[in-house]
């Protein structure tokens, strides 16, 4: 019977980012999910102060951040040179190298999925799950992902965006309003272009409440997106792969909250999931064939999870956004559509892993 060699995956997770407990999450499940007979697998942390550990301990103590306290962690870092090909773990003023063939990045929001990481990543040629650095940069910015988006003519909501300083000017914010007040109609979102699972989004009903919600979007970043609110069904598809992507079939999201939050998200679990979505087949179909043309027009490789609106009032599909590294929690639709499609937990990450090889083939 032939033997095969078991590849060295190291998994990174944590990070300096508001979704950093998500990460703890997700990591959790992806771990779990990785099949020991065929991988040697490595954890590798990074604390919400950027600190890098190897971290030896049980995947439980991943998910309330207990894991930092480990007394077997070590400081260590990912190289950037392609001689080393791993991971540099530091212990009593000596170095040591655990050779890694592909990297696992578990990392949500920013440097994480923002591209940042993903430099690194090439820098060191070792091949990693997921969209690379440009696809990577372009999905998180939502003011570049909407530009690029109706350059291809795919349908979105009306928006805007600005730089925060030009608000925070007199003249510049008076500006700003009447633009909001000429192109969109209340209520509309309020949103930082560059953060994730809805950290910072404001939902707004009049120009009365703009100020406030500006200025919470400001706190996660220099640029601000304002976005029609759209009422109608919020809905998603799962795709995965490299050139020639699949895509899973519709999931559903029924809202507890006034929109689909952090809280909703991950905390209160009390979203209802309709898979499949409640939707005609048509509409279906047009959703999963406008999810592959976004992700294969903005490069993505690996996996994203593609967000739309079907507007109630006429049926009309709006892309909404793409999530290069969606949620991976038990309650997370990106994991659950593709059970339902037939690829459980384990198989998906070994398609995930397979989907990096082929992308990086020569590291």
């Amino acid at each position: 019977m032939l033997h095969l060699m078991k590849q060295n995956i190291a998994v990174i997770f944590g990070g300096c980012s508001s979704e950093h407990e998500i990460s703890l999450l997700s990591a959790s499940y992806i771990l779990r999910q990785l099949d020991e007979e065929k991988y040697n697998v490595t954890m590798l942390g990074i604390t919400k102060e950027g600190r890098w550990l190897l971290y030896p301990g049980p995947v439980d103590a991943l998910a309330d951040g207990s894991w930092e306290k480990d007394p077997g962690c070590k400081p260590a870092f990912l190289s950037p040179d392609r001689s080393t090909h791993g991971i540099v773990v530091l212990e009593e003023g000596q170095a040591q190298v655990l050779p890694v063939d592909v990297i696992f990045p578990v990392l949500h929001g920013k440097n994480g999925e923002d591209g940042t990481i993903q430099g690194l990543f090439a820098l060191s040629g070792i091949p990693y799950v997921g969209c690379d650095t440009l696809s990577s940069a372009v999905c998180m910015d939502k003011a570049v992902t909407h530009s690029l988006l109706n350059n291809f003519g795919i349908e979105q909501a009306h928006y805007l965006w600005f730089f925060a300083h030009r608000y925070q000017d007199p003249q510049g914010r008076e500006k700003i309003r009447n633009k909001i007040l000429q192109r969109l109609t209340f209520p509309i979102f309020v949103k930082p272009a560059n953060a994730g699972s809805s950290v910072g989004v404001s939902k707004v009903s009049s120009l009365e409440e703009l100020d406030a919600a500006v200025e919470k979007a400001m706190a996660e970043d220099g640029k601000i997106v304002v976005e029609e609110g759209i009422e109608g069904q919020e809905v998603e598809c799962a795709v995965l792969g490299n050139d020639f992507p699949e895509v899973s079939i519709v999931g559903e999201i029924g809202a507890s909250a006034e929109f689909y939050d952090y809280d909703d998200k991950y905390k209160n679990g009390t979203s209802q999931l309709y898979i499949p979505a409640r939707l005609p087949e048509e509409t279906a179909q047009e959703i999963r064939k406008t999810a592959v043309r976004a992700y294969r027009m903005l490069g993505c490789k690996g996996l994203a999870r593609v967000d739309f609106f079907v507007r109630k009032s006429d049926g009309k599909v709006l892309l909404n956004e793409l999530n290069t590294l969606p949620g991976f929690t038990a309650i997370s639709m990106y994991p659950k559509l593709w059970e339902t499609c037939g690829l459980e937990g384990p198989a998906l990450i070994d398609r995930l892993i397979q989907c990096a090889l082929e992308a990086h083939p020569h590291g």
